[in-house]
């Protein structure tokens, strides 16, 4: 009897990492999974990650591990970089020979343009973005990696307040009207569908630079008014707003982008985000505490 191999994940309690988990029973035949969240390995303590892959080392590493919050990336950014993109480049270290699955992020592009496909050139606005496309240039020295640059992703997460769906049910139900901008796109997806094409590009051991994100461009408005169709309950309220009015932080305004590379090598169609929204808006409604486990 063949012994399964093991694939870390880390960052398994976020909301893409927990899914990727989840989707292991389906998904992942012949790996054993180990799951890894902050409090069972700090990833900034290179020794104790060190110790950890020499004593029982991993075939698989996939890292979703990240500081994703943009505010928190520009409120820190010594941290951010820290996790981002130092964490990311001792880890793909110490994976050299073996598969290495990185997310990254549509962030890495400054939004001039839209439907981005993998050749076109990056230009970071905030800190997120660019250590992203730092780390991206570390993973992808080695031929034997992969870099999955993602979208907004969608669903359920073990804390209930990682999705972007999920910080929007919250602000609803707490009777905040939510601001969003309608012309800032992005290419949502389901963060179940992200899990199944990972575990694809894993079992086919592809390697290299891959798009994957909702096979729909929407604006963020969009998307919140999709969203409060589904979940009335909530008690929306969206306050249409313009880039134009913004005076935070530099926004990129199309991050749209062009998975056309990676559907022509995966078993199944990505869905644009409205489809999923109307056929799968179950996996939109919150989570009885304790009900998701990451392992």
């Amino acid at each position: 009897m063949l012994m399964a191999r093991v694939a870390w994940v880390t960052g398994a309690g976020g909301l893409i990492g927990s899914n990727i988990v989840r989707a292991a029973q389906q998904f992942g035949a012949g790996w054993e999974v180990r799951a890894l969240t902050r409090d069972q390995l700090d990833l900034c303590d290179w020794r104790s990650v060190s110790r950890a892959f020499t004593s029982g080392p991993p075939e698989l590493v996939i890292h979703c591990a990240a500081l994703s919050q943009t505010p928190a990336c520009e409120a820190d950014p010594t941290l951010a970089w820290k996790i981002n993109f130092e964490a990311t480049r001792q880890l793909a270290w110490l994976a050299a020979g073996i598969q290495f699955i990185f997310f990254s992020s549509d962030l890495v592009f400054d939004g001039q343009g839209g439907n981005y496909q993998e050749s076109a050139s990056v230009g970071p606005l905030s800190v997120y973005g660019k250590t992203k496309a730092a780390a991206e240039l570390e993973v992808l020295a080695n031929p034997k990696h992969t870099v999955i640059r993602t979208s907004l992703n969608g669903g359920k997460s073990p804390t209930g307040d990682r999705a972007f769906n999920e910080q929007l049910r919250l602000a609803w139900s707490r009777g905040q009207k939510t601001r969003l901008f309608t012309d800032e796109f992005r290419s949502p997806i389901a963060a179940s569908v992200t899990a199944r094409a990972v575990w694809e590009i894993a079992n086919r051991e592809l390697s290299g630079l891959f798009h994957l994100a909702g096979a729909e461009r929407l604006s963020r408005c969009q998307v919140g008014e999709l969203l409060a169709a589904r979940l009335p309950q909530a008690h929306p309220q969206i306050e249409r707003a313009s880039l134009k009015d913004y005076a935070g932080p530099p926004r990129a305004p199309d991050t749209s982008l062009d998975c056309s590379k990676l559907q022509k090598l995966l078993s199944f169609r990505i869905p644009g985000f409205s489809e999923w929204v109307e056929s799968h808006g179950d996996e939109l409604e919150p989570i009885p505490k304790g009900r998701i486990p990451v392992a």
